[in-house]
């Protein structure tokens, strides 16, 4: 950084050193991807499912793409932090800053069909209790539950527990759950799973409006409409 003595004003040393150090470390970060992968490997016993995989992308929607048993799942827990690889390394730079392993649980959200909410709380106590435990931002800045609950066609049912919802009420709520906490990465398991056309219309506009230059969505599908939202997709077909 140059200072001009002739039009500016005096600055004291310690300010000049933090602009200083905020402005390079802005710049370092707008030169990092977003998502960075480098040899990871992940293996269950004797089957290697990812194998020294690398990749790299500042893109806004990523595709994971692939038949059944290709890995898909497997990589999107990786990088959301659910699960460890064997080896290799996951850098995340999103919202102006690289994500840590201990940022992960506020700033990750995730909706799978495997992943499920509590059967004895209704719709709307699981999404207070998914925003109690991952709160870590200003309130004001959090998502209303009861709008989110609109955003995602929930609100007929919000009262009513989820265990005795059916699986396409689920699979609203849990795409509600994954954003009440208003994430900087969105993970997104097949996510048109047991879905109407109205339920598969809402992962469209949910993830375009999701998909802002400072966050990022991951998408693992095998189903083509939902690859489509993606900038870029990764094939496990032949990894």
């Amino acid at each position: 950084m140059v200072l001009h003595l002739t039009d500016c004003r005096a600055i004291p040393v310690a300010e000049i050193k933090i602009e200083g150090f905020l402005s390079c470390f802005t710049c370092l970060l707008s030169l990092m991807e977003k998502l960075e992968i480098h040899q990871l490997t992940k293996q269950y016993g004797d089957h290697i499912v990812l194998n020294q995989l690398t990749f790299k992308t500042d893109c806004t929607v990523l595709g994971i793409a692939g038949p059944n048993g290709s890995g898909k799942s497997t990589l999107l827990r990786c990088i959301a932090g659910l699960l460890k690889p064997n080896s290799g390394r996951i850098s995340l730079a999103v919202g102006n800053r690289k994500l840590t392993p201990a940022d992960l649980n506020g700033e990750v959200g995730y909706t799978a069909p495997y992943v499920e909410l509590y059967e004895g709380m209704s719709a709307t106590e699981n999404l207070q209790f998914v925003q109690d435990l991952k709160r870590h931002k200003n309130t004001d800045t959090l998502p209303d539950i009861g709008q989110l609950l609109v955003r995602c066609q929930a609100n007929s049912f919000s009262d009513q527990l989820y265990g005795d919802l059916s699986t396409g009420q689920r699979q609203r709520v849990k795409l509600a759950a994954s954003l009440v906490h208003d994430p900087l990465l969105l993970c997104l398991d097949e996510p048109g799973s047991n879905l109407d056309a109205d339920g598969r219309k809402l992962i469209e506009i949910t993830v375009a409006e999701f998909a802002r230059p400072e966050k990022l969505v991951v998408i693992a599908s095998n189903q083509s409409d939902e690859l489509d939202y993606c900038d870029e997709l990764i094939s496990l077909d032949n990894r």
